[in-house]
C-alpha cells in the first residue's frame, strides 16, 4: 500500500487531549477503510504566520500512514467536514523516516542532520 504523512491544524481553543483525540478519530476513520496509522506526533500549540478563521495558534498534529488511496481520500473529506480542523496537509512518500519528525527533533540533532 502506498505510504503517506498527514499534518493537520485543530483550532486553538481545544485542550490538548481534545486534539490528540482527533488523531486517535482520524486513526480509526483509516482502519475501517482499509489502512492503518504507521506513527503519530503531537506538535503541540504553535502560533501560525497568518489568521485562519480568525485564529492566531492552531494545535498541530503529524500522522504517518500505510493506507489504500481510497481510504485516504475518506479520512482528507471528513477532516474538511470536521469544524475543529482548519487546514489539512497530505503528502505521499516512498518510505517513512525513523525516529522523531523534524518539528519533534532538538537543535542540536537538526545542526548535526544537515552536516
Amino acid at each position: 500500500m502506498p505510504l503517506y504523512e498527514h499534518v493537520f491544524i485543530a483550532r486553538q481553543d481545544l485542550s490538548n487531549a481534545q486534539a490528540e483525540g482527533l488523531i486517535e478519530h482520524f486513526g480509526a476513520i483509516l482502519a475501517e477503510n482499509g489502512g492503518k496509522v504507521v506513527g503519530s506526533e503531537y506538535w503541540g500549540l504553535k502560533t501560525m504566520a497568518y489568521k485562519i478563521n480568525k485564529n492566531r495558534k492552531g494545535h498541530y498534529a503529524f500522522m504517518r500512514t500505510d493506507a489504500p488511496a481510497s481510504a485516504v481520500q475518506e479520512m482528507e473529506r471528513l477532516m474538511r467536514l470536521h469544524d475543529d480542523v482548519m487546514r489539512v496537509l497530505t503528502v505521499k512518500v516512498d518510505a517513512h523516516d525513523e525516529g522523531p519528525s523534524v518539528q519533534m527533533q532538538k537543535r542540536e540533532e537538526r545542526a548535526e542532520r544537515r552536516r
